[in-house]
């Protein structure tokens, strides 16, 4: 019998390192929000540069939170995968 079943354990930790790089990312950008506060000239040139990508806080936040939800989400996967590969170990053991 070939067991397989890491593949799942393996993107749970892949779901877990984005997850941690998503918050790294939002906290930098609030980090460097809160040190660097733009003219209002450069706020209306960055905004109109790159509406795509909001800078404000409170989406900062909502990606921190979403990142954090992602990593344990990802904890979650691994931890069932792990409890899922031991079973099948005792079972067929």
């Amino acid at each position: 019998m070939d067991i397989s079943g890491s593949s799942a354990f393996y993107s749970g930790l892949s779901t877990i390192q984005t997850g941690q790089n998503r918050v790294d990312q939002a906290a930098g950008k609030i980090a460097s929000a809160a040190t660097n506060q733009p003219s209002d000239a450069q706020v209306d040139r960055l905004r109109a540069s790159d509406s795509a990508q909001p800078s404000n806080s409170a989406s900062n936040m909502v990606e921190m939170a979403e990142g954090k939800f992602q990593v344990e989400l990802g904890a979650k996967v691994a931890k069932a995968s792990d409890e899922m590969l031991g079973t099948l170990i005792d079972t067929y053991a």
